[in-house]
């Protein structure tokens, strides 16, 4: 069961990261925020319910905590995007907390 909810985990990142990208690029259509949106669903019950799994250790729960905030600054850049205001210091926020949330899930860190 575990690896289930790790590998829908992992492949929803990925969807995820790209989802973002097409959503920036194409601001008009209206598809892929939605789609983002249960992605961002997916990722969240996968994750919870892979902590409950391994007992809520401290650092995972710092890393979804983590992973809301990069969420939240994923549909700040399309929102922004759409409005053709500038998404500069939210791009890097996006990637800074990508790579540690990639580097917690990688125990790398």
């Amino acid at each position: 069961m575990y690896n289930i909810l790790l590998q829908s985990h992992a492949g929803s990142w990925a969807i995820l990261v790209l989802l973002l990208v097409v959503s920036y690029f194409a601001p008009k259509q209206k598809i892929t925020p939605m789609i983002q949106r249960l992605f961002y669903l997916i990722m969240i019950i996968s994750g919870v319910g892979m902590l409950a799994m391994i007992g809520f250790p401290l650092l995972y729960i710092f890393k979804g905590i983590l992973a809301i905030m990069l969420i939240g600054f994923m549909e700040v850049i399309v929102g922004r995007r759409k409005r053709s205001e500038s998404t500069k210091k939210y791009w890097i926020a996006v990637i800074v907390l990508l790579l540690i949330i990639l580097s917690i899930g990688y125990d790398l860190i």
